[in-house]
């Protein structure tokens, strides 16, 4: 069965449009939601409990998908969906029905109608206003009970943050200029690249456009229509060593229209690097356990922040019996070498250069983006709030995101880790190497891309985490060239692998992706120089137990024959 591009931690994300969403005369849809909106919170006011806050989001979506593998298209669909999600919540600010774990019946979400019949808009709010109220009504019955048989709880800040009403509403720019046909035969000539690499057992590359039109209405008076587009194109390719372990590569692009891309010149390139990557990594040996000094590129060292601090400054998780809570108390202590700064700005739009995935105006809450420094020389300020407040933190700062059907908890944006102990990043190398000498280490190692990760953050499990790294180098003291090995994984807890940095280059680098969490998927970024680690510990990699395909590929059975007889002389080859 072929297996889609869904990867790690970063990867990959949501459709994408062929043509901007056009503006109604008048716009229908945003008529419909806010009439709908008043005529529930007037009715549902006389309701016992009555709801204080009821929202309505709509994300009007059109997409294009184009999928393609070995020369062919797979997929070169179109589609134009409208969700919308109802969020209530009853009871008071201090107290409601998604108190704890009972965050999920605060929203209930359906499909509304592609045309713009108004009527047939409103029935279809209506008849998820009065599920999500029975839901919400019900939930705050249990919330309530469960109190009084329940411990004391350590935090006892409100349920929900009262924020300034917004409105900004945003009429659709002109539709990015896309030629579906020549993306079509692009993406079939590229995919047809790794034809010819017989090493390359499964391969795809995947488009997709969106272009989106979001609404928010509540009865607090906020009023939000913002559209959106984004072009993303994933490369990616598969292989397996000859002892089972199953290898990838993926390299993804995206920007704001399709003509913004690389060109076909520069993803042909990126294809075959690709392929050269996975040809070296099935005949690099396995590394071994380790611990030791390492250097990370600036993308690993910025996925490696994403994972082992930025989830662990997301306001929620600092709030609960069921969080580990690493840093809940270490407001205004050294958490990081004095030498680095973390900040998340969704307002911030690109660095040197390149797009930044995490980019926003208003949060799925509808507070408006902040810049939040999170940690300033070495010292932790402040986490990445939503509406849900935490001791000494009351306010939101414009970090409640989501995918739709989801509820909105803090998550990260655009994380950026600065540095000013820095040299020149053509001299990391040489210090790493100094490093694995004072420590009489037969090697140390660069992680100079990695795939993705996850990490724990819940009490009930070990607060670690684990980094996937692809492309990884013993760097040797003696002089010897570099060794590409593979099989390997970055493993460790937050509190001591953070304060193992001791230096850092002097140019940020960019990774972008899709992080998925309680909320669901979305889009961020992760931006960091280089970084030298006194220590970092890694573990072998699970791996399977199937051998690679018996039969070569169709076209290569003389280039296995020949490669057969070349290894084994003297022996015949059927």
């Amino acid at each position: 069965m072929r297996r889609w591009p869904l990867i790690g931690l970063l990867l990959i994300v949501c459709g994408i449009p062929l043509a901007a969403i056009p503006a109604t005369q008048p716009d229908v849809l945003s008529e419909a939601i806010q009439r709908e909106l008043h005529r529930a919170t007037v009715a549902l006011a006389k309701a016992d409990p009555s709801p204080y806050y009821l929202g309505y989001t709509v994300d009007d979506a059109s997409s294009a998908t184009i999928v393609g593998a070995n020369g062919s298209l797979i997929v070169s669909s179109e589609a134009h969906n409208r969700g919308a999600d109802v969020i209530m919540r009853v009871g008071s600010a201090a107290l409601d029905n998604t108190h704890g774990q009972s965050r999920g019946s605060g929203i209930m979400s359906g499909a509304l109608p592609l045309n713009n019949d108004a009527d047939a808009i409103a029935r279809i709010l209506w008849q998820l206003t009065d599920s999500e109220y029975r839901q919400a009504s019900s939930a705050f019955v249990k919330v309530k009970t469960n109190l009084t048989v329940q411990s004391a709880e350590d935090d006892k800040s409100p349920d929900f943050s009262s924020e300034k009403s917004q409105t900004h509403v945003e009429a659709p720019p002109p539709a990015p200029p896309f030629d579906r046909k020549l993306w079509e035969d692009r993406i079939r000539r590229l995919s047809a690249g790794f034809l010819t690499r017989p090493n390359v057992y499964n391969s795809v590359v995947y488009m997709q456009f969106s272009s989106d039109r979001s609404y928010l209405a509540t009865s607090e008076g906020t009023e939000l229509v913002q559209p959106s587009s984004i072009s993303r194109l994933v490369i990616q390719g598969e292989t397996r060593a000859d002892d089972g372990m199953d290898l990838m590569r993926v390299e993804t692009f995206q920007a704001a229209s399709p003509n913004q891309l690389p060109s076909e010149a520069e993803l042909k390139a990126k294809l075959n690097r690709i392929a050269d990557d996975l040809k070296a990594l099935r005949e690099a040996p396995v590394a071994e356990p380790y611990a030791g000094p390492a250097l990370l590129s600036g993308r690993a060292a910025a996925v490696f922040f994403h994972e082992v601090l930025g989830h662990r400054l997301e306001g929620h998780r600092q709030r609960g019996d069921t969080e580990g809570q690493t840093f809940t108390k270490k407001v205004n202590q050294l958490v990081l070498p004095s030498f680095l700064t973390v900040t998340d700005d969704p307002t911030m739009k690109q660095i040197n250069g390149v797009g930044l995935a995490g980019t926003y105006a208003y949060d799925d809450e509808g507070v408006p983006a902040e810049k939040v420094v999170a940690v300033q020389n070495g010292v932790l300020k402040s986490f990445l709030m939503s509406r849900a407040p935490i001791t000494d933190f009351a306010q939101s700062n414009g970090h409640g995101r989501r995918q739709s059907g989801l509820m909105p908890v803090g998550r990260q944006g655009n994380l950026i880790v600065t540095s000013t102990n820095t040299v020149k990043d053509s001299e990391l190398k040489q210090k790493l190497v100094e490093e694995i000498k004072k420590q009489g280490k037969p090697y140390g190692l660069y992680f100079e891309d990695i795939q993705g990760g996850f990490t724990i953050t819940g009490r009930a499990s070990p607060q670690a985490f684990q980094v996937i790294p692809v492309m990884v180098w013993r760097v040797y003291p003696d002089g010897r060239p570099d060794e590409l090995v593979r099989g390997v994984d970055i493993v460790g807890t937050p509190l001591l692998s953070l304060n193992n940095i001791i230096l850092t280059g002097d140019t940020e680098q960019v990774f972008n992706g899709i992080c998925g969490a309680e909320s669901g998927q979305v889009p961020v970024a992760a931006a960091a120089p280089a970084m030298l680690f006194s220590e970092i510990e890694v573990q072998k990699r699970a791996k399977g137990t199937q051998r690679p395909p018996l039969l070569p590929p169709p076209g290569f059975e003389d280039t296995i024959a020949s490669r057969q007889k070349t290894a084994s002389p003297g022996t015949s080859t059927p």
